[in-house]
């Protein structure tokens, strides 16, 4: 089965455990439902968090999920000046039949407007 990446970000309004908790798992159920994925289909997932970013771990969210077999790891995004603020971005490795042209990275919310150059993004912006 090939091997593949898939991509996901989204911004917290507040950062608060609770809000954040949400997010995240928004974030990763979105992923998983724009590619058909199930938990076991993941090899590993790497979440970044800005650096206002400090209520919670993402990869607990994950957790929460079901994702207790699957090795997780939280980092720190690269401070760049005028970045977006308090978000949390996903890199999952996966295995998948899908092509990669056929891979579907999720932005949500605030985040929307990151990767606005990729062919196959679900974006869903705040209203």
């Amino acid at each position: 089965m090939p091997v593949r990446a898939v991509r996901g970000a989204t911004q917290l309004d507040v950062d608060q455990r609770e809000h954040l908790l949400e997010r995240v798992s928004e974030m990763v159920t979105d992923v998983m439902t724009s590619n058909g994925l199930e938990v076991d289909d993941f090899i590993s997932v790497i979440f970044t968090a800005t650096s206002d970013v400090v209520s919670e771990f993402p990869a607990y969210a994950a957790r929460q999920l079901g994702f207790g077999e699957v090795p997780l790891i939280c980092a720190r995004e690269l401070e760049i000046a005028g970045s977006m603020p308090r978000v949390v971005r996903m890199m999952a490795h996966i295995e998948t039949d899908l092509p990669r042209a056929d891979i579907t990275h999720v932005y949500l919310h605030g985040a929307a407007a990151l990767r606005s150059d990729l062919s196959r993004v679900r974006s869903v912006p705040d209203e």
